[in-house]
């Protein structure tokens, strides 16, 4: 199929699916409930509204603290645990272990330490993104080529030559895959602290406004979300792309 085609179907799907959601909400839901054509109707003043503006720039400054925080620890544990079999002994069912605990579980706890503030929600997004970041960047080590090593070593190579000049470069892009899951986490570990401790940001106004039956002003919320997250994997896919030729995703190097 041609890319041109391609492009065409995907299209006629989306408008597919829109109109069907159409026709659903108009025959069988009420009339609060969020529609296409509701939501096109306040896409240009909800985008406009100073409580949209404002929600948004919280929440996207605590997911992208979160993320750096979450991208450097989580290099950090993961260097080890895929370097050190005594670091990956002592962390490894931990890491595993938290990465599939819902988020929603941990919460309650977060408040206790960190109160009904945005240092919980920030909490929150560093503890959704750091596993899957963590987990990516060990299997990234794991998966270097020997002969990298024993050449390094042969040139007399200290440790931390080794993790930070051959084996975190040769993680990148097992790194860059964590951060493209991380990303997702984080809004949805952001959104879900604001519906929990109920602090200033898009989460809460999704909340307000679904309280409120205002659902169309609501899923605006919910489609700029959405958007930050395309946005940021489609720079992870440009960045792989522009600086990462050498890797091939579908080599197996061990």
């Amino acid at each position: 199929m041609s890319p041109a085609r391609a492009v065409l179907v995907k299209i006629a799907g989306g408008l597919s699916i829109l109109a069907l959601w159409e026709m659903v909400a108009r025959g069988f839901a009420a009339a609060y409930v969020a529609r296409p054509s509701g939501i096109l109707r306040v896409l240009p003043q909800t985008l406009g509204s100073e409580a949209v503006l404002r929600g948004t720039a919280i929440t996207l400054w605590g997911v992208t603290q979160g993320l750096i925080i979450a991208v450097i620890l989580g290099t950090a544990v993961g260097l080890l645990m895929g370097s050190l079999k005594l670091v990956e002994r002592l962390l490894g069912l931990y890491v595993n272990g938290l990465y599939a605990m819902p988020m929603i579980a941990i919460l309650p706890l977060l408040t206790i330490w960190f109160g009904y503030t945005s240092k919980t929600r920030l909490a929150t997004v560093v503890f959704a993104s750091f596993f899957p970041i963590a987990m990516n960047v060990a299997d990234g080590a794991r998966s270097v080529p020997a002969e990298y090593l024993e050449v390094a070593r042969s040139c007399r190579a200290r440790p931390h030559h080794l993790w930070f000049g051959v084996t975190l470069p040769s993680s990148l892009p097992y790194l860059l895959a964590g951060v493209r899951l991380a990303v997702g986490r984080a809004l949805v570990g952001a959104v879900v602290a604001e519906f929990f401790v109920s602090v200033d940001g898009l989460g809460f106004y999704v909340l307000f406004q679904s309280r409120t039956f205002h659902h169309n002003q609501a899923f605006v919320a919910v489609l700029l979300l959405g958007a930050f997250a395309l946005a940021i994997d489609a720079l992870i896919a440009w960045l792989t792309g522009r600086y990462l030729r050498w890797h091939r995703p579908g080599e197996d190097r061990r």
